[in-house]
């Protein structure tokens, strides 16, 4: 059953709202409804439009076994970003962007492999019996950092299937690499931002935090969709 998009739910969440009208971006003009005193309206028709489109591909996706990488690093939206990844089991950046995330896997699995053997050493009490306090310290220390760079990528398996980008503009570099690699990225495009970048553009305000969880919300109800769908397949298959 497909994920159902209520207009009235978006405009009540603020995702309407774009930026001042002297900071947008031309290329938006087709997703743009009208200006309120010196600012933008976001056609939510256009909207539901983008949800339409990227939500069945978002159920597709996981449903093929592929992970969806979330990426928002604003720092008043990222918290949200996090915890909707994390409620359904999808990796996700929220900290900066570290170049070489998708293109230069070799160097960040070797961090991520450290990351994941310091943890399990931790766990089991290898480090408490072969260190003193002051040097388990500083390790607990290394994993937390690392954690902090890594952690939301720890379980990705190999290249994600999609990206789900919260700001276009503030996470460029992440587009950029997933161009490279021809991911597909989906993304909330707000009036100020360039939507050719993005294969699936959701226009909507990328700063209203109700607009942006309920976005999250419906992005996250897609991909427990394509869950079920690739547990039916394996289950059948079985």
């Amino acid at each position: 059953m497909a994920v159902t998009v209520d207009i009235k739910d978006l405009f009540e969440a603020g995702v309407h709202f774009g930026h001042k009208t002297s900071r947008w971006h031309p290329k938006m003009a087709p997703y743009i409804h009208s200006k309120r005193q010196d600012s933008h309206i976001i056609d939510l028709t256009k909207t539901v439009e983008g949800l339409d489109a990227a939500l069945p591909f978002l159920t597709k996706v996981v449903a093929g076994g592929k992970q969806v990488l979330f990426v928002g690093t604003k720092k008043h939206t990222k918290d949200i970003v996090k915890t909707v990844a994390e409620s359904i089991d999808q990796p996700f950046v929220t900290e900066r962007w570290l170049g070489g995330i998708l293109t230069n896997i070799a160097t960040v699995g070797q961090q991520i492999k450290k990351l994941k053997d310091l943890e399990k050493r931790m766990a089991s009490g290898d480090l408490e019996k072969r260190y003193n306090k002051l040097e388990v310290q500083r390790f607990q220390e290394e994993i937390d950092a690392l954690n902090l760079k890594y952690g939301g990528i720890k379980d990705l398996n190999g290249k994600p299937g999609a990206l789900f980008v919260i700001d276009v503009i503030g996470d460029i570099n992440a587009i950029k690499e997933a161009k490279t690699l021809g991911i597909p990225v989906v993304a909330v495009v707000d009036t100020n931002a360039d939507p050719t970048l993005v294969d699936y553009v959701i226009p909507g305000n990328d700063d209203a935090i109700k607009g942006i969880q309920l976005l999250l919300d419906y992005a996250a109800a897609a991909i427990r969709e394509g869950k079920g769908v690739a547990k039916t397949v394996e289950t059948e298959e079985k």
